[in-house]
Parts: C-alpha cells; sequence; structure tokens
C-alpha cells in the first residue's frame, strides 16, 4: 500500500530533521543505563534494540549498561531466600552474590543480546569480571545520628563501587563493529566479586570511554520542578540548585549525581530520559525536543 503525500512528506521531514544530529554524532561513544520499563514490556524492549541497532548502523557507537533488581528479586523470591535493604540497597552476602552473577551475567544479559542481534545488530555480553574491565572496591554506607558517638558502618556483604576501569576490551568491539552489553559486576582485589549500581558503572565507564553522551532510562518523565513540569536544558550549577532546595530528591538524586559526575569527568551530555516511551532513546537523540532532562556542564546547549 503507497502513502499519501501527506504522509510521505510527514516522513520525509522526519528523517531530514535527524540528519543534522547524525551528523553530529557519527563516530562518537554513546553509553545508555537500560533499566525499568524498557525491560520488561515486550514493545519498549523491541523499540530500544531497534534504536541501539539504528545508532550503530548511521555511525554513531552505543555501549549499554543493563541493571536488573526485579528479575534477581523474583529468582530469590522463588528459591526462598529473604532480600533486605539498606537505603535501597539489597544486602548481599554469598549466596545472594552467586544468584546476581547468574541473573546479570546469565539470564538478563544474554536476552539483551540476543534482542539487539535479532534486530540486526552484532551484541557482546560482557560483566566487568571480563578483560578486567571493572575494578570494584567494598562499599560500606555510613550513617550518622545524634544517639550515636561515632558513624554507624553497615558492612552490604558483595556490593561494591567502582574503583577503576579498563576500557580495552570495550574500545575493541566498538572498533569492531560490535555493541557491547554490559552487566554491572565488577572484582575487588581480593578476587570477589561485587555487584554495583548500574547508574554508576555506566556514569564512570562514560567518562573513561571519553564519551559524548550518558543516556539514563528511567521509570519517571524526567527530573522534574516543583510544579511539576519535566525540567530539561540544565547546567551543573543549576542542578546543584535544585539539590539543594529539595526539588531534586528520594530515589532521582542517585540518577542525578550519577550524571553530574560525568559532566564533570568529561562526558559533554547527560540525559535522564522516560523509559516508557517507545523509542524513547532515539527521540532523545536524534531530535531537539527530546523526552526527558538534558544536563550539560554550562548552559550552552
Amino acid at each position: 500500500m503507497s502513502l499519501n503525500s501527506s504522509a510521505a512528506l510527514q516522513i520525509a521531514r522526519v528523517l531530514t530533521d535527524a540528519l543534522p544530529f547524525i551528523q553530529r554524532f557519527t563516530g562518537k561513544v554513546i553509553v545508555i543505563k537500560y533499566g525499568g520499563n524498557a525491560m520488561v514490556d515486550d514493545v519498549l524492549k523491541n523499540g530500544f534494540a531497534r534504536d541501539v541497532v539504528l545508532m550503530k548502523l548511521v555511525g554513531m557507537k552505543p555501549v549499554v549498561v543493563h541493571g536488573g533488581g526485579p528479575q534477581i528479586g523474583k529468582l530469590l523470591q522463588r528459591i526462598g531466600k529473604e532480600t533486605q535493604f539498606v537505603d535501597g540497597m539489597r544486602v548481599t552476602d554469598r549466596e545472594t552474590m552467586d544468584v546476581v552473577e547468574m541473573v546479570l551475567g546469565g539470564l538478563v544479559n544474554k536476552e539483551i543480546v540476543n534482542l539487539v542481534n535479532r534486530h540486526g545488530g552484532m551484541a557482546v555480553g560482557l560483566t566487568g569480571k571480563d578483560g578486567d574491565l571493572i575494578r570494584a572496591r567494598k562499599y560500606h554506607v555510613v550513617r550518622k545520628s545524634p544517639e550515636l558517638a561515632a558513624s554507624e558502618i553497615i558492612d552490604l556483604g558483595h556490593v561494591g563501587e567502582v574503583a577503576s576501569i579498563d576500557t580495552a576490551i570495550i574500545n575493541m568491539l566498538v572498533s569492531g563493529n560490535f555493541i557491547p552489553v554490559i552487566a554491572p559486576i565488577g572484582v575487588g582485589e581480593d578476587g570477589r566479586s561485587y555487584n554495583i549500581n548500574a547508574d554508576l558503572v555506566a556514569s564512570k565507564l562514560a567518562e573513561s570511554l571519553r564519551a559524548e553522551k550518558l543516556i539514563l532510562l528511567t521509570n519517571t518523565a524526567g527530573v522534574l520542578g516543583a510544579s511539576g513540569e519535566v525540567l530539561t536544558g540544565l547546567d551543573v550549577r543549576h542542578v546543584e540548585a535544585l539539590i539543594a532546595d529539595g526539588t531534586i530528591h528520594g530515589g532521582m538524586l542517585p540518577k542525578v549525581r550519577a550524571a553530574v559526575d560525568a559532566v564533570h569527568g568529561g562526558v559533554a551530555y547527560a540525559h535522564i530520559i522516560d523509559g516508557r516511551i517507545e523509542h524513547a532513546v532515539l527521540l532523545e537523540v536524534l531530535t531537539s525536543e527530546g523526552v526527558g532532562t538534558l544536563i550539560a556542564r554550562q548552559k550552552n546547549l
């Protein structure tokens, strides 16, 4: 069935409007943290895979970092393993870490790889243990309260933070026309595996790769203002002010901190976008309006 002239013209306009963005970001590394609804809804999953494949085909260099908290929780529940959280972080003993590695490095990672490959890409799945990609150090929660003479240090087990990143294996894959898909598991100096927050891994990886963009998919419209409006075109100073006055709070804080850290580390732009929208990544990269919040070091966007 042929298109009518109006529909054909609209498609042509969409394609030509995308051209300057394609030209601008060809050859640039774009790190995408994949999580939330976009990982569980079939329509969104397929849309994400197509977005990543198209980005690669037009010359961009997408690198995917994924989460998988809900999938870990479901398997732990199935085997009767109780889960404890401290400040939103899962306490991870050795048995739980085995499950984390199996789910993140196996089930979830290979599902994403398969999905991208089915849509015409060439994805390769990794954890931070492959190629000595992510060196981790143990993370402790430090709590301060007036009742305690000294700060309370809480051991979360196999929960880590990024100590260093060796991008050699990622550079090799990207230059070989592959799309790396990375599970956020690192290895410590003690040889133990550590589960690391995927937003933080994506942020540090974007810095290390000198990425043009860091894109964090969320289950919200982006960073919201006091009246519930989506804020975008923010610079770091404005973001810090929004944190200080409490506008940015709760679960959005760690994502914003990850975005700001990446920008401080040399990433040109960080985006916190609504992953509940089909083709959210393409809409953010290839249109001027976008579908979320853009953060840059200075307001010369």
